[in-house]
């Protein structure tokens, strides 16, 4: 038996409407149509299904099992057709984006928040780490996207430039160098420098600054967690220089924040995605609402700014 959608769905409506005239208004066919819908159903499933008169029609025992299971399939249709289109409309689904511990603590959350809102059977899914574990859940599809930083060019990658992230010289509350309004990279290399660990794109950029600088900066100390980075300056171990971004994330301790010049660093956060590849419906709609506060320019922490275009 290979009975079609189409007949299934004529069958139903002439069942329930007990009649052709009414199905054929309720499914804006012709009679004619529907009537042959009908009887090439009944011809496929080798039964008859009505019996019909003048007035109406009457269902056979065989009609009546036949509507049962007609029903099911229909609606079955139906509804997934729904979740289909909310699906494709990015009205349902996952969104799974890769992004850097900062970025999903400080930028993203009210945007998450905004999204959810305005689609609310959408899930977010967060895969937060450093640099090149971020662009590797790109690369092997676990994430539909990425906000991180440039990391190595590749032709896999596509990179959308989304925020200049400034880094800031980070002092104990007290310190002498806090009583001045701007602070140089020389500076910082007289005092014991408290690093993030190697792995990170902040210690890959605190290193060039320094070298640019010409002034040599061995690590006091160094942690992978910029907090525990944080900790150590508020006990008065030493300074550091952090992006804006990461400022927010360090804690509680007595720390204070100053201009870093000389020079001027900015770590350039990009969203990437897979080149060539389409993204989902959720996540297509999701880098829309991104977009749309980059375009207006909504507030960031003080030394972080949208890249306009």
């Amino acid at each position: 038996m290979d009975a079609t959608l189409r007949q299934l769905a004529a069958y139903v409506a002439v069942a329930k409407s007990a009649g052709f005239t009414a199905a054929a208004a309720q499914l804006h066919l012709s009679q004619s149509t529907l009537s042959r819908a009908v009887a090439d159903l009944e011809r496929v499933l080798g039964v008859r299904l009505l019996e019909r008169d003048t007035r109406n029609v009457q269902l056979t025992a065989a009609g009546v099992e036949t509507l049962r299971v007609a029903e099911q399939i229909v609606d079955a249709h139906r509804s997934g057709m729904k979740e289909l289109r909310r699906y494709l409309l990015g009205e349902s689904g996952v969104v799974a984006m890769a992004t850097l511990p900062s970025v999903a603590a400080v930028l993203l959350p009210g945007l998450i928040s905004a999204f959810r809102r305005q689609r609310p059977e959408v899930s977010v899914r967060i895969m937060d780490g450093l640099e090149r574990a971020v662009l590797g859940r790109v690369l092997s599809g676990d994430a539909d996207f990425a906000v991180t930083t440039v990391g190595a060019a590749s032709d896999r990658l596509e990179h959308r430039p989304l925020i200049r992230d400034r880094f800031r010289a980070v002092l104990p509350e007290g310190h002498p160098l806090a009583e001045r309004d701007e602070l140089t990279w020389e500076d910082l290399a007289a005092e014991p420098f408290l690093a993030v660990g190697p792995e990170s794109s902040v210690r890959r950029l605190t290193d060039a600054a320094f070298a640019q600088a010409g002034a040599g900066a061995a690590p006091a100390a160094e942690a992978s967690n910029v907090a525990t980075v944080g900790g150590l300056v508020a006990a008065g171990l030493g300074v550091s220089a952090l992006p804006a971004l990461v400022l927010p994330l360090l804690g509680p301790g007595r720390v204070v924040h100053r201009e870093l010049v000389a020079p001027v660093v900015e770590r350039r956060l990009d969203v990437v995605v897979r080149a060539r590849r389409t993204l989902p419906p959720a996540a297509a709609a999701f880098l829309d609402l991104l977009e749309e506060a980059r375009a207006e320019g909504r507030d960031v922490p003080p030394g972080a700014s949208w890249i306009t275009r």
